[in-house]
């Protein structure tokens, strides 16, 4: 198969708030005013959504114009955009509704509570083959736990560390809780047909899980695969670099599904696969890069970071060939140094307080958004 880009959307999840680090929720005004943002169901956060493009040179825009265009609503109230992917310094106990009289937002509310209050990067990929969709969404779904130790940026909530390295996954309430490995579409329809006639999801959107499929009408028309367990990325050559690392992965699968499709490969059954699949996620917002996963292949242990390296590796071939080295670099870095909240609660393990490292990095991604209309990355 001729290698060939992958259409790239992004949905960008942020928190609101003051310069020291507090959050305030204004996404009910925001959305008056900027038509590109959506609101969430708590004020403190809201969405915007990246037009899909090929080119990795076209991305980095796409991303920053929507978060400058907010900076700038926010400078005028003396406010900012916050990293991290959960109420870093509170206040959790409290659902502040960006819609009051909305039924769907009442639902979340009393459903979940806040838990559903986080922030965090969703990366699409377009597959319009839909026997390649599924195959990919199998690969993605048992390697989804790689995506989030290079992305976990959610180490604290109410103002103190909660001991792992994405809170965000830890608390969101995944649904439904148990999700199968799909054959195909057809299973697929059949799976979600049933969840709907027993209440197990309110809607078609209602599946909150690592990877799905996506589209225009879901179930029946599908389009792309959805990666939704990152953490907020707030450094966006870190979101290409991790974006380029999933493209390549399903290029691969394209190129060799009869190694790379765990249906096909995979020593386990899918229960097996799934339930692995879903252990390693919980791994991996524990320890991120630290954790010892367990491979999809044959359920043998294997630490993330040398997981990571291997695909690395695997991958080479087909980003030499299509030039998109230089776009995996700063995966090498987050390996060596560790990913956003190892090197949060490091500093935190010196002295820092939350507050603190908190605030340094609110002063880095306003640098990252200056600095990136002149620079050019590939």
């Amino acid at each position: 198969m001729t290698n060939k880009l992958l259409l790239k959307g992004f949905e960008v999840e942020l928190f609101t708030g003051v310069d020291t680090g507090e959050h305030v929720g204004v996404a009910s005004a925001i959305t008056k005013d900027l038509t590109d943002f959506v609101k969430e169901p708590d004020n403190r956060n809201l969405e915007y959504i990246t037009n899909p493009e090929y080119e990795y040179h076209l991305i980095k825009e796409a991303l920053l114009v929507p978060r400058r265009k907010l900076r700038n609503w926010l400078f005028s109230k003396e406010l900012t955009i916050l990293p991290g992917s959960t109420l870093s310094l509170g206040d959790s106990k409290s659902f502040q509704r960006s819609d009051p009289l909305n039924p769907y937002h009442n639902f979340i509310e009393n459903t979940y509570g806040t838990r559903v209050v986080t922030a965090s990067i969703h990366i699409n990929l377009g597959i319009e083959d839909l026997s390649l969709l599924f195959a990919a969404l199998r690969l993605v779904r048992c390697e989804a736990a790689l995506f989030l130790a290079l992305s976990a940026s959610s180490p604290f909530l109410d103002g103190v560390p909660t001991g792992v390295h994405s809170q965000r996954w830890l608390q969101f309430p995944l649904t439904p809780n148990k999700v199968p490995l799909f054959l195909n579409h057809a299973h697929y329809v059949s799976w979600i047909e049933d969840q709907l006639q027993t209440g197990l999801m309110r809607n078609e959107r209602h599946l909150w899980t690592s990877v799905r499929p996506n589209g225009p009408r879901r179930p029946y028309e599908l389009n792309r695969l959805e990666l939704r367990i990152c953490d907020l990325i707030t450094d966006c050559d870190l979101l290409l670099a991790i974006t380029t690392l999933l493209e390549l992965r399903v290029l691969s699968l394209f190129q060799s599904p009869n190694e790379l499709d765990p249906l096909k490969t995979s020593q386990l059954n899918t229960h097996e696969i799934a339930q692995l699949s879903d252990m390693n996620d919980m791994a991996a917002a524990e320890r991120s890069l630290n954790a010892t996963l367990h491979h999809w292949r044959d359920k043998e242990p294997i630490q993330c970071r040398d997981w990571i390296h291997q695909i690395l590796e695997e991958v080479q071939p087909i980003a030499s060939e299509m030039n998109m080295n230089q776009l995996l670099a700063p995966i090498n870095s987050v390996l060596e140094n560790g990913n956003q909240a190892m090197q949060w609660l490091d500093a935190c393990a010196k002295g820092q307080s939350v507050a603190d490292v908190l605030q340094q990095t609110i002063c880095e991604m306003q640098v990252e958004e200056d600095i990136s209309q002149t620079q050019v990355i590939f």
